[in-house]
């Protein structure tokens, strides 16, 4: 696979939506089937519900920094701020995180999370 090319210009978690939006289209050129099949089980995952869009973010997020992905982390803090989540519900869904995950979900809300919060909420208003 072709190395990601790195854009100056794009903050590291700008740079993570970067990243995975390219790799899931090309991922999507590659096994159009199969990825057409995964987008719509998500979309079908994440639409509103008995739980709302939010309350499904944020389950996203908790899984996403209890399994150490960052591109999870980044998507959801990101979808979490969409879906009008405030910095304190995210925050405490982190902290159930790592009432779970202990020290590794924690150190993910210290740097990651805080770092998306900061960079993604300025860029909502």
């Amino acid at each position: 696979m072709e190395h990601q090319q790195q854009d100056p210009t794009l903050s590291p978690i700008q740079q993570a939506l970067h990243d995975y939006k390219a790799g899931h289209g090309l991922f999507n050129e590659q096994m159009p089937e199969i990825a057409d099949k995964y987008d719509a089980f998500t979309e079908a995952c994440f639409r509103e519900g008995t739980l709302t869009k939010k309350e499904k973010q944020l389950i996203a997020l908790g899984i996403g920094i209890y399994a150490q992905d960052e591109y999870c982390i980044i998507y959801h803090t990101k979808g979490c701020l969409d879906q009008g989540c405030s910095q304190e519900e995210i925050l405490e869904a982190v902290a159930v995180t790592g009432a779970f995950g202990g020290g590794a979900a924690m150190s993910q809300a210290f740097t990651l999370v805080e770092q998306c919060l900061t960079e993604l909420d300025q860029q909502a208003h």
